[in-house]
């Protein structure tokens, strides 16, 4: 884990990122008062002006307009879930600098955003010469969206490492 700043980082992407569950917690607020809202507008009218079809087809609306966000914040959502929302480069540079450090092979690296700005990381290395968890994390330091890091070292005892099954 890394416990100082960086100012900049040359390997990040650099989109903006929202936090969504910030924003699935305002879309489900919005849509339970919206829903309210028109339930009681349908109520009222059904009651006053005899529209009682009303009730139903504006339940139907609020499950259009509820199910359309979910599916966006799904469509969101997805790639973080399913470890694809980090940029090949920045998990390439990540595995490059590992690697060019002694006889390193990376069998396994995967990156995920935990955070608006903080990544978490699992990377499994095979080598002839193993070293402390924490030498990896330090050759790691440039990288300071990397707040949360795993590794895994795997010693090599052939010629040649092949990766961990």
């Amino acid at each position: 884990s890394h416990a100082h700043q960086h100012s900049d980082d040359a390997h990040g992407d650099h989109h903006e990122h929202h936090d969504h569950t910030l924003k699935a917690a305002y879309a489900h607020v919005l849509a339970d008062a919206m829903t309210s809202v028109l339930a009681i507008i349908a109520l009222l009218a059904g009651k006053y002006l005899g529209w009682n079809s009303l009730d139903p087809i504006i339940g139907i609306l609020g499950a259009i307009i509820i199910t359309r966000w979910a599916y966006g914040l799904i469509k969101e959502t997805s790639p973080l879930l399913l470890d694809a929302s980090i940029a090949k480069e920045y998990k390439s540079a990540i595995a490059k600098v590992i690697e060019n450090d002694a006889d390193n092979q990376i069998a396994d690296i995967h990156v995920w955003k935990i955070g608006s700005n903080d990544y978490a990381a699992i990377i499994s290395i095979v080598t002839h010469v193993p070293k402390t968890p924490e030498y990896y994390k330090a050759l790691l330091n440039e990288f300071d969206k990397l707040s949360h890091l795993t590794i895994e070292i795997n010693t090599c005892t052939d010629e040649q490492c092949e990766q961990p099954d």
